[in-house]
């Protein structure tokens, strides 16, 4: 094992506080002061050259035999590989396994690293290093900088040792499969394509600007921001478009009032709308110069220009409370416009290299399988091992009429309350989601309590399950030496525990500093810390993390079955995306279904199925 770290060049105006990972490494200004090396537990030696003379130093070291070490892999990892074209048999990164022991929010340096294990401190010297090119040091000053830097890989080799015992094979695996996907990019961009889409939303825009100023009587574009500043004006304008204007209580008055300020949550979802005309309204209000769609195309177009078409994929390892990947470095592939075809040019424009097809692999209705079986809900079990419908078949009783897939919308709102009634949603929430999301469904107040009331009598066994996890919080914050570890829900792969609840892959779910309070409306209510404050925890959404966490580690064991023949490129919720050579499509495909239709030894009895699509462009599956 071969422990690496990297210093180089940085400055006020330039560093990753103000670039992304990629957009660092890839700027002209990027320069490598200096490495450090540590071969298994042997000394840290530094070197410090020229871009020909570093390579030729690293080139001594038998990579393709080794495994490589460092606190942020993507960072060290890539620099690596896109500058002196060295790939390390396996990668491991002690950024990556803290996020998965200690929680992704509980700070994860190499400095809290260091003292939470207690293995030494982590030196200064980089401060000192503010601005100056490798040229600029003095003997002594880079004399200093190295003792830092080789400091660094003795604590990333000390803390990676107090780590590696609670990490199984399969979790390095994953860590290793994630940083290739940015280390050894595959997709690439179709830079012509993305030009084009956004030559076409500017000429959408201003058609839209002038649209507003005849609408509104303005003679130019300050003079409709100013009108459009009026929450009421631009409300107004809304319905006239008949896009419905977010609400919210008042804080002062506690009454309904629009939300429509710049960081309400109501106005920001409008903003980020894949419906680009929505997000050319909110930008005109703003006075802001692009969309979000606008700004997410240039940044790709960016990402090709500076990568050869290539586009290193930035996902985060246990990015999530529940162990799921996440985006990272302004590339958010979980949320890319999808729903409507003519909105999906970013997807259509990430590729496939020559020769190859995008295959993308669906677990089918993950959650909802996984929660069915966790709480020994059979009949749900049944119907999803019988390959039923099961969103019409709650549907029919919901209509009292047979539902089938040629009744799309009755379909629609069983399938929203399959998904989406499993954690404890309410009738008001339930009337919501139907109301706003594709292909949309109104129903009264009385429908939508009259749904919630035949999905929890139909599934006694899921409520039983809500409880269940409420009496785990309980358990957890009164804990004490003569409480014994046990089992949640029907199946033997949770445990709790003191310090939370264990995955089968021995790690946990965590709840900070839980404790039980007192709400306003006199109910006892339980909530824990994170770095974003105090979060309510209750037993649905206890049911909820359990059921996420647990459909990650189904996707990931099946992600690294995949990965035996075709390498995953992208994971996107609780789906795998890999490229297959064109000439063996039909076998692929029938390797990707079996390996993401079985499942995991510690799920015996779930009935796991998959969707696969392919096609040349991500966007075409």
């Amino acid at each position: 094992m071969i422990t690496i770290d990297f210093e180089t060049f940085y400055s006020k105006e330039f560093s990753l506080t103000k670039l992304t990972t990629e957009e660092y490494i890839r700027d002209p200004r990027f320069e490598v002061i200096g490495v450090a090396v540590k071969v298994n537990d042997g000394m840290a030696e530094w070197f410090s050259g020229n871009k020909d003379e570093v390579g030729n130093f690293l080139r001594k070291f038998k990579w393709s035999e080794e495994f490589l070490l460092a606190h942020n892999t993507m960072f060290d990892g890539a620099i690596l590989n896109w500058f002196f074209k060295i790939s390390p048999k396996k990668y491991l990164d002690t950024l990556s396994m803290a996020r998965a022991l200690h929680g992704f929010d509980a700070g994860g340096s190499l400095k809290a690293l260091a003292e939470r294990y207690e293995v030494g401190h982590k030196g200064e010297e980089v401060v000192n290093a503010l601005g100056k090119k490798r040229s600029d040091f003095l003997e002594d000053e880079l004399f200093k900088y190295a003792s830092y830097c080789k400091n660094d890989v003795d604590l990333t080799y000390k803390v990676y040792n107090k780590m590696i015992t609670r990490f199984n094979e399969t979790e390095l695996d994953l860590i290793d499969m994630t940083l290739r996907m940015f280390t050894h990019p595959i997709l690439t961009v179709d830079e012509e394509m993305l030009e084009n889409k956004l030559e076409d939303l500017k000429v959408e825009k201003s058609k839209l600007l002038g649209t507003l100023k005849e609408k509104l009587k303005c003679t130019d574009e300050e003079e409709v921001r100013q009108k459009l500043a009026s929450n009421k004006q631009f409300a107004e304008l809304l319905k006239s478009f008949n896009i419905d204007p977010p609400k919210k209580i008042s804080p002062t008055t506690g009454k309904e009032t629009w939300a429509l300020a710049k960081n309400d949550q109501g106005f920001i979802a409008l903003s980020e709308s894949e419906d680009t005309f929505i997000q050319h309204l909110c930008a005109v209000r703003l006075g802001t110069k692009s969309t979000l769609e606008e700004s997410r195309i240039q940044r790709f177009i960016d990402i090709g220009k500076r990568n050869r078409s290539r586009v290193p994929i930035p996902l985060k390892y246990y990015g999530a409370h529940t162990g799921r990947w996440s985006g990272q470095d302004k590339v958010n592939f979980q949320n890319l416009p999808s729903r409507d075809k003519s909105k999906k040019t970013l997807k259509q424009a990430i590729v496939a290299p020559s020769g190859y097809l995008v295959v993308n692999s669906d677990s089918s209705q993950i959650e909802a399988r996984v929660l069915a079986w966790l709480a020994g809900q059979t009949k749900l079990v049944e119907q999803f091992a019988r390959n039923e419908d099961v969103y019409s078949h709650f549907a029919s009783k919901i209509y009292e009429r047979p539902i089938s897939r040629d009744n799309p919308i009755e379909r629609f709102v069983g399938k929203t309350c399959i998904l989406g009634l499993g954690y404890g949603t309410g009738a008001k929430k339930l009337r919501h989601t139907l109301a706003t999301t594709p292909p949309k469904a109104n129903i009264t107040e009385e429908e939508s309590e009259a749904y919630v009331k035949l999905y929890r009598t139909e599934n006694s066994q899921i409520i039983n399950l809500w409880k269940e996890s409420n009496t785990v919080l309980q358990s957890l914050v009164g804990w004490n030496d003569e409480m014994m570890e046990h089992t949640l829900g029907e199946r033997d792969c949770l445990k709790v525990i003191k310090e939370g609840i264990k995955l089968p892959n021995g790690f946990l779910i965590r709840y900070p500093d839980l404790e039980k309070y007192q709400s306003e409306d006199g109910n006892s209510r339980y909530r824990y810390k994170s770095r974003k404050g105090l979060i309510d925890i209750w037993g649905g959404a206890v049911v909820e993390n359990v059921v996420q966490a647990l459909a990650r580690l189904i996707v990931a064991e099946q992600m690294l079955a995949i990965a035996k023949r075709y390498r995953p490129v992208l994971t996107v919720h609780d789906a795998a995306v890999c490229v297959v050579p064109e000439d063996e499509i039909e076998e692929g495909i029938a390797f990707i279904t079996a390996c993401m239709s079985k499942p995991p030894v510690w799920a015996e009895g779930l009935p796991i199925a998959c969707e696969v699509k392919y096609g040349k462009s991500y966007g075409d599956c």
